[in-house]
């Protein structure tokens, strides 16, 4: 959902695909990317294969929740478009350096093949225009009480994505959780008709009535409104904040630790105890994005599906 909408909205110039293991396995996820950017007729876009496990733990994958091809079990076509040669992390660097201050990445899965580019060539840092992130919480996970799911799937890569001093913004479930594609909408995009219409509405559907098992009244469209925020950045509020990513606790790990007040403690040892002798201020490396004109952004999500 979220790609289509990023392939049928003008303000934005997709460059490639890069694919990481999340909610499948690389596998299939390499497979989805091919024979969606077929259905769209956009062979000229590179779709490259990349990391095929998390950093330092074993994969968790949400066919429960996705289906199992990770695409609603909706089947397309075999794909026209053959894979790019490149390896994923390093078609990000490659494109990065051709156009410097231009790429806004914009990951809606586990950070992994961001977080190699970075290791491999700290360079591009400042040479990205922005990242824009699915992912995180500020206000408890899904997965479980801490942790979102896309940071969860590879702790150790969010952080280093998180602390990599970039301008960085965290669409995560504050927002997700409040951008609800209900039935009403679904019935919106099943009353007209294309190849991504009719494919976009057998996901959505499939997603609905999920959500419907589980209390909810539509499904929360966490990944397209990423890409939304890419289109049209004032859909959210996102104040600034200090990002870090828990990796070794026992009940959060994943979790996205927020500094909402910018400051810390400054405990200095005097003899058997620390005493607090001052605060200091911790600088934002992240918007943090907190309230959401959700009806707004899922208008502007139908409108560009539709008839497609």
């Amino acid at each position: 959902m979220a790609l289509m909408l990023a392939l049928e909205s003008p303000e934005l110039d997709v460059r490639a695909i890069t694919v990481v293991p999340g909610n499948v396995t690389a596998a299939q996820g390499l497979e989805n990317a091919l024979r969606m950017v077929s259905l769209v007729n956009r062979c000229d876009i590179p779709v490259a294969a990349g990391a095929q496990h998390p950093l330092f733990q074993k994969l968790i994958t949400a066919e429960f929740w996705h289906g199992r091809n990770g695409l609603a079990n909706v089947e397309l076509p075999p794909s026209k478009c053959k894979v790019n040669g490149h390896f994923g992390p390093d078609l990000i660097i490659q494109m990065v350096h051709a156009a410097p201050h231009e790429i806004t990445l914009v990951p809606v899965g586990p950070l992994t093949n961001i977080a190699l580019a970075v290791l491999q060539d700290p360079s591009i840092v400042p040479l990205v225009k922005e990242v824009i992130l699915m992912g995180g919480s500020i206000s408890g996970g899904n997965v479980n009480a801490a942790a979102e799911a896309n940071i969860y799937n590879d702790p150790e890569a969010a952080q280093i994505v998180f602390q990599a001093g970039w301008p960085l913004t965290m669409v995560g479930l504050d927002v997700g959780d409040k951008t609800l594609l209900s039935r009403k909408y679904l019935d919106q995009l099943g009353s007209t008709h294309g190849p991504v219409n009719d494919f976009i509405y057998k996901v959505a559907k499939y997603l609905v009535d999920l959500s419907a098992r589980f209390g909810w009244p539509g499904t929360p469209m966490y990944d397209p409104l990423a890409v939304g925020v890419a289109i049209d950045a004032t859909l959210v509020k996102a104040p600034e904040m200090h990002v870090e990513v828990e990796t070794t606790g026992a009940f959060t790990r994943g979790e996205t630790v927020a500094n909402r007040h910018g400051t810390i403690e400054r405990n200095v040892l005097h003899g058997d105890h620390y005493v607090i002798e001052g605060v200091d201020k911790v600088s934002p490396n992240a918007k943090v994005c907190v309230e959401v004109d959700a009806d707004r952004f899922l208008q502007l999500f139908v409108s560009r599906i539709q008839g497609k």
